[in-house]
């Protein structure tokens, strides 16, 4: 059975999953996808070290996010509850209350929330690859937004319809559907 090493931004995290050899599933909830660079390169470098060839070194990202067949329906679908889970849980953390604003800088071109059409998803997964230096598989959580199970099994159509057959067509070398 695979295990794969879940982190979020604890650096130790990282190079720790590294020299144990252990596929890496970074947490990106919020924030620019990109800036976990330099953790991931940390995890590669120490798993290189310990004797781990880079194919050996998986590393997925798990992001927030929907699909609907337009942004429009996806972003109309998502916001209302994603902002209320959102603030909830920053009052725990201490977070700001969600915004309209900040809501579409994450959902922005370098933001960490998948929220779009399909084609929009397919573009942000391959572009959140390369940012990271690839990446071999990609979760992202559908719920925080409490929508209902139709809207979420049409969303789950859609990946499976849609967005998985893109990324595979893309090839190895983007991204790995599995």
């Amino acid at each position: 059975m695979p295990i794969w090493v879940g982190v979020g931004g604890t650096p130790q995290s990282f190079p720790r999953a590294g020299v144990l050899g252990l596929p890496l599933m970074v947490a990106i909830i919020g924030g620019e996808t990109h800036r976990f660079r330099p953790l991931i390169d940390l995890y590669r470098e120490a798993g290189r070290r310990a004797g781990y060839s880079l194919d050996q070194l998986k590393v997925g990202i798990h992001s927030l996010g929907y699909v609907a067949e337009s942004t429009q329906e996806a972003i109309d679908d998502f916001f209302p509850g994603y902002e209320h889970t959102m603030t909830e849980i920053g009052k725990e953390r201490g977070w700001p209350k969600m915004t309209r604003a900040s809501f579409e800088a994450q959902r922005g071109p370098e933001g960490a929330l998948l929220v779009g059409d399909p084609d929009e998803i397919v573009d942000k997964i391959i572009r959140h690859s390369k940012a990271l230096g690839g990446i071999s598989r990609i979760t992202f959580m559908m719920n925080p937004a409490s929508l209902p199970l139709a809207k979420l099994m049409r969303a789950t159509e859609l990946i499976g319809r849609r967005i998985a057959p893109a990324l595979r067509e893309v090839g190895e070398n983007e991204v790995k559907v599995i």
